[in-house]
């Protein structure tokens, strides 16, 4: 008993202690149950989180597959526009510009079908063009839908930026017709508008369902339209060019023709001229020999004295039968130049002689007009080639011209010098000058300038012109420079001997 007790007396006192320990692992229990039901919330949290992100990463991979495809498809279509731009480039020939879309490049583009029709404004309907993947039959229906619409096709072709049969913002009772005329369920139609000629439209459509046009789509037929439009109107200009070319080459052609005509003309009516001078002149010379010669007898009064009245007209017959015989010779020379029967005796020799013996012959003159005189002649001066007697003449003739024409205390010049394979003169006077008119005519035949010192002035008018001609038979040219009131300088030039 007294075991027992002390049993249940220590039982009572340890009891609270084991309740303690009970109540204290019971806490920690439940504390750890928290715990573990806060880790299992937000676990349940992180796997709701990774489960959206899971379906994120699966609409992101989605969405880049559809941009990844629609880029592809969309650089395939810039491709296939680059080659069918080289080739839509390469012609000149409207024709060929609508031929140029094949199969494969439409395929290229992202379409399956393709027509091409031009409105013809005079006649007033729809003329096919181009058809890829339409049958003849399909497009006798295309024909026929457009002439009974033609109001909205023509609108079409009024709108410089294409329609895409995808935007919402188009009437689907139109979209539908147009699908249904063209065989497609989705399409992009696009204004042909050169600045000239016909106007037109280009069409390009899917049939197969799951392939519908985009707005890049859009885009890509819009560039190609512009490209073809450009084309017409290259080809139009270059069309316009081509006949306009081929017209003037018709025109030169007849006129070439013509002037050849008037060419030989003038070759026979300059050779019956140049004959007729020559007959003439010869005829001429016979009696007015006689006339010289009986004058030249009479004038000696071995036939008996005359009378001054009677002597002073026999000189003016004499003086008259002088000029009379200068210019039959003038025309003789000038004919058988042109004839090619002047033989001239060229020779590689300086002109510096003839200058200087043409100075001295004149100088009589020169000092009764009281004109002062200069002649410069280069240092360096090479020989020229030329026939003496001739170039004597030039000389003589327009020393003599400026002699004329040049008042008292005025200056005649003469500079000789090289010029490049010329050796050029200069002959310069402060006379009256010759107007910009005449600077050309007056190396024509009998042409005489009209001023009040020619109507003094006695000539032929026939001396430059010979100066010309022999200039011209020597290989060489010759010009005037001149100023009314100023002066003249008559330039030519004459081939310079080789050096040695």
């Amino acid at each position: 008993m007294g075991n027992l007790g002390q049993i249940i007396s220590f039982a009572g006192f340890i009891s609270p202690g084991i309740i303690l320990f009970l109540c204290i692992v019971l806490m920690y229990k439940i504390e750890r149950i928290k715990q573990l039901q806060n880790m299992a919330s937000k676990l349940r949290d992180s796997v709701d989180e990774m489960d959206e992100q899971a379906k994120l990463i699966v609409r992101t991979d989605l969405e880049l597959n559809k941009t990844q495809e629609a880029l592809n498809k969309k650089l395939n279509g810039l491709y296939g526009l680059q080659k069918l731009s080289r080739k839509l480039s390469s012609t000149l020939q409207e024709e060929q510009l609508f031929t140029a879309v094949d199969p494969a490049q439409l395929e290229e583009l992202g379409f399956e079908k393709g027509i091409i029709f031009l409105y013809n404004e005079t006649e007033k309907k729809f003329i096919l063009k181009a058809a890829v993947n339409y049958q003849k039959d399909n497009t006798e229906v295309i024909k026929s839908g457009l002439d009974k619409q033609k109001e909205l096709f023509l609108d079409f072709m009024s709108k410089e930026k294409a329609i895409n049969s995808s935007v919402s913002a188009q009437n689907k009772e139109t979209i539908a017709k147009i699908n249904s005329l063209f065989k497609t369920t989705s399409f992009v139609i696009a204004a042909l508008l050169p600045k000239e000629g016909n106007r037109g439209f280009i069409f390009l459509g899917n049939e197969d369902a799951s392939n519908l046009v985009t707005e890049g789509d859009e885009e890509v037929v819009n560039i190609l339209a512009t490209q073809l439009a450009q084309g017409m109107e290259n080809a139009r200009l270059f069309d316009e060019s081509w006949r306009t070319h081929q017209e003037l080459e018709k025109k030169v052609e007849e006129r070439t023709h013509a002037l050849s005509l008037a060419l030989e003309e003038l070759k026979i009516v300059s050779k019956r001229k140049t004959d007729f001078i020559s007959s003439v002149s010869h005829e001429l010379r016979t009696p007015l020999t006689s006339i010289k010669g009986y004058a030249a007898i009479l004038l000696t009064e071995k036939l008996g004295a005359l009378p001054p009245p009677v002597k002073e007209r026999l000189e003016k017959i004499n003086r008259h039968s002088d000029e009379l015989t200068h210019f039959i010779n003038d025309l003789l020379d000038i004919s058988r130049i042109e004839s090619g029967r002047v033989i001239l005796n060229r020779q590689a020799q300086s002109l510096r002689p003839i200058a200087e013996k043409v100075f001295d012959l004149l100088s009589v003159q020169l000092k009764e007009r009281q004109i002062n005189s200069e002649l410069i002649i280069s240092p360096e001066l090479p020989q020229a080639i030329f026939d003496t007697n001739q170039i004597e003449r030039i000389f003589i003739n327009i020393i003599g011209n400026a002699l004329k024409f040049t008042p008292p205390e005025g200056k005649i010049t003469v500079n000789i010098y090289a010029k490049g394979n010329m050796v050029e003169v200069d002959i310069s006077d402060t006379g009256c000058g010759i107007p910009v008119e005449s600077q050309e005519a007056i190396f024509e035949e009998f042409y005489r300038v009209d001023n009040l010192i020619n109507q003094k002035v006695t000539g032929t008018g026939l001396g430059l012109t010979l100066v010309k001609k022999i200039i011209e038979a020597h290989e060489g040219k010759i010009w005037v420079k001149s100023s009314v009131g100023k002066g003249s300088t008559f330039s030519f030039t004459l081939p310079a001997s080789p050096l040695k």
